[in-house]
């Protein structure tokens, strides 16, 4: 659990070497509405984008974990600002947004293997509308 602790801190800190540092060199990462993105480098390149696009800070967050360690969840509130349009997405005026979101995790080795994160997208629609 302490791992996924760190990989949100470093969310919010804003510092995605850091949070890096918490996958595994294969790491799979699920996106809500997208594709699987394999390894660190695609994790690294998806990082740059949000971060070009998007200025969140995630709050309320509560952490769970199975007995054995390899598995885990979280929920939590995304605190967002919509900073540079997304690609097939509304144009960005600096919108913000707020939406209940959770994120599933797979442990191995003391690493995050896996990432899965859910958010409504319809609802962070109407609200950069």
């Amino acid at each position: 659990m302490d791992i996924i602790q760190r990989y949100f801190e470093a969310f919010n800190a804003g510092d995605p070497d850091a949070m890096l540092d918490c996958l595994t060199d294969d790491i799979a990462h699920h996106v809500n509405e997208g594709t699987v993105r394999t390894g660190k480098a695609a994790f690294a390149k998806f990082c740059a984008h949000m971060s070009r696009c998007y200025a969140e800070e995630l709050t309320e967050m509560v952490i769970f974990a199975n007995a054995d360690g390899t598995r885990g969840a979280a929920e939590y509130t995304v605190n967002g600002t919509y900073l540079a349009t997304d690609e097939g997405l509304p144009e960005a005026r600096g919108q913000t947004y707020c939406l209940p979101a959770g994120s599933f995790f797979t442990l191995k080795n003391g690493r995050i293997a896996r990432v899965t994160t859910y958010y409504n997208l319809a609802d962070w629609l109407r609200q950069v509308a």
